[in-house]
């Protein structure tokens, strides 16, 4: 795992916060570096669970620099007890939300056809009231606007993995390991592709 710097002495980090105080962006970003070792610290808990570590730092890091964006001294507490708890929620609320989504069915998703062989949708049969009705027709256009950029802004490459991670065109999702495997490329390589690729659609959409 990738080494961090040791932690601010007492009077380094009291001196740090008070430039950070004054818009100094610098000494935040030198009270996040030193830091690193307690989201790394806190994200070993974790480790056991289906994220790989990177993952989980990567996530521990976004409730590390919350912290250090709203930590105010005059409350009593430490940078580093404060920042502990928020990184501890990130994490918390990252899986929450995973075990969230993992439950939630897809109005869209093909559960059988009708005699004429048309395909019935789950939403054919949901009784939703007219707002959301509304909301779908607009997911509905959404999407559809989605896989009509894909084949014109992404690569051949980046459309495999969005393919393959997010189980498009009623394919099961994989994880970024399994890719990596099958592509026979490094999971972090995987994850720039992804997370390049996503931008590019954001940008487009």
């Amino acid at each position: 795992m990738k080494t961090f710097l040791s932690p601010l002495n007492a009077t380094e980090e009291k001196e740090y916060l008070r430039r950070q105080k004054e818009g100094d962006q610098e000494a935040k970003k030198v009270l996040i570096e030193r830091n690193m070792r307690l989201v790394a610290h806190i994200s070993k808990k974790y480790q056991n669970s289906e994220e790989e570590m990177e993952d989980l730092i990567s996530i521990g890091t976004i409730g590390l620099i919350k912290a250090v964006s709203t930590f105010q001294e005059d409350h009593g507490s430490k940078l580093a007890t404060y920042a502990a708890r928020c990184i501890e929620n990130e994490l918390l609320m990252y899986f929450r939300s995973k075990k969230k989504s993992s439950k939630e069915v897809s109005l869209y998703e093909p559960i059988g056809t009708d005699k004429e062989g048309n395909q019935i949708q789950l939403m054919d049969i949901v009784e939703v009231d007219e707002k959301d009705v509304v909301e779908q027709l607009e997911l509905k256009r959404q999407i559809v606007r989605l896989y009509e950029l894909i084949p014109d802004v992404l690569d051949e490459r980046e459309k495999e993995i969005l393919q393959m991670r997010y189980g498009l065109r009623n394919k099961n999702p994989v994880t970024q390991r399994e890719i990596a495997q099958k592509m026979n490329i490094s999971r972090s390589y995987v994850s720039r592709i992804e997370k390049r690729a996503l931008e590019k659609l954001k940008n487009n959409f």
